[in-house]
């Protein structure tokens, strides 16, 4: 289902003080409910393209797995809206911090279990890399003009992989997290190292977003959008450097601003 992310439909346009009926698309949202090793672990609402990266990076930002070899077999049931995900180990990690849980697309009483396991999964940064002022500017650029879901839809987050000059990987979700979960699936699916990338985000760093990357072992990420305060509070402590409004030729840079390179 890779690159399953809307579908036609027809709607009733008003325009010049006329009314007319045209064809649009439309961001999908679909539940998707993850089975691990028999048990219902977590429904997520989601947009339905690159559906394992998506479970990959979901069971790791939550210390469910480590490596790829974690799972022994995955088998997706994308007409059901089934994933099911068998580990190699019999019982999963640490299982009376679990429960079943509803993960929304959008912030607010997303998780129910914030605390312990973004404890235990989330990395402080030490040392990370740097990245040009320019080079930020032309990055954001990028992620806009291959941004083809959202040009189509308007109604999806945009999260890439980066090294300080290029864009390595882009994926899309209506969710914020979700769209995160699949670049961390994506770097565990294909062993991509990630101390030595960055995040290049369209959405709104929560302390959600900034808890993923911290996850991931990035050390910067840049946002189209603005950050919460309890998001800074964490990149402060995680040592992640967080930039905000970049838009156009302009950015402003909330924490760990030494990352950030003028020439």
């Amino acid at each position: 289902m890779d690159g399953f992310v809307a579908k036609r439909r027809y709607i009733v346009k008003y325009r010049n003080g006329q009314l007319a009926e045209k064809e649009d698309e439309i961001a999908l949202e679909f539940p998707l409910t993850v089975v691990v090793n028999g048990q219902e672990f977590a429904t997520i609402v989601c947009t339905p393209g690159h559906i394992d990266e998506l479970v990959i990076g979901f069971l790791a930002s939550e210390g469910v797995i480590r490596v790829i070899d974690d799972i022994k077999a995955m088998t997706i049931d994308g007409e059901r809206g089934f994933v099911y995900v068998e580990l190699t180990s019999d019982e999963l990690p640490a299982k009376q911090f679990y429960a079943k849980r509803f993960i929304g697309s959008c912030c607010g009483k997303s998780r129910q279990f914030y605390f312990y396991n973004d404890a235990k999964t989330a990395k402080t940064i030490v040392g990370g890399i740097t990245v040009k002022a320019d080079d930020c500017v032309c990055l954001m650029k990028t992620l806009h003009e291959q941004s083809i879901d959202f040009a189509a839809t308007g109604g999806l987050h945009n999260a890439a992989l980066a090294t300080p000059d290029r864009i390595v990987v882009i994926r899309s979700d209506i969710g914020r997290h979700n769209a995160l979960d699949k670049l961390y699936g994506y770097c565990l699916r294909h062993q991509v190292a990630m101390k030595d990338k960055l995040i290049v985000f369209s959405g709104r760093v929560s302390s959600e977003v900034l808890l993923k990357a911290a996850k991931m072992g990035i050390s910067i990420l840049l946002s189209k959008s603005a950050p919460t305060t309890l998001a800074l509070d964490l990149a402060e402590e995680l040592g992640i450097t967080v930039v905000g409004f970049l838009r156009g030729q302009d950015f402003n840079v909330y924490t760990h601003e030494k990352r950030i390179i003028i020439e």
